[in-house]
């Protein structure tokens, strides 16, 4: 009896041992992951520029090697075709700070004058952001964050 019990524990180990392998090699395979995306949008007012500042914490395992920013207009030729990476490559970068294991703190600021403001439309904006690993994984949130032009 305690022979089947030690070999029962024996192969207990051995497939515990082996998902938790399994588990810790799929966790380095993973795209960089974004939390805490926030935006926000200031008019220019009385002759002094704007500004829009995009955060967010980019994490991934093999380190962040990058992040690309793109504001755009939610009635846009992007609504309805989409946006893709290939549309990112031109984007602007923001600039990322360690913020702990594995993950950084990324922003993004820019100017906006008063004629930009009064040449862009006007409404609700989404923030793209395309997140690329030091291992060359990606990942795209097309609608990492929201604000609105008035």
């Amino acid at each position: 009896m305690s022979r089947r019990i030690a070999l029962s524990v024996a192969a207990g180990v051995v497939v515990l041992g082996g998902a938790g392998a399994f588990a810790f090699a799929y966790a380095g395979d993973q795209p960089p992951a974004l939390a805490h995306s926030t935006a926000r949008y200031t008019a220019p007012d009385s002759g002094r520029d704007g500004s829009l500042t995009f955060t967010t914490e980019v994490t991934a395992s093999s380190g962040v090697k990058s992040l690309k920013v793109l504001a755009w207009p939610a009635n846009s030729s992007f609504a309805k075709k989409g946006l893709t990476a290939k549309d990112m490559a031109s984007a602007e970068s923001a600039t990322c700070k360690p913020g702990g294991d594995d993950t950084v703190r990324c922003t993004y600021t820019t100017k906006v004058s008063g004629a930009e403001a009064a040449s862009s439309p006007h409404g609700s904006w989404h923030v793209a952001v395309l997140a690329t690993a030091k291992d060359g994984r990606t990942t795209l949130d097309t609608k990492a964050a929201d604000f609105k032009v008035n």
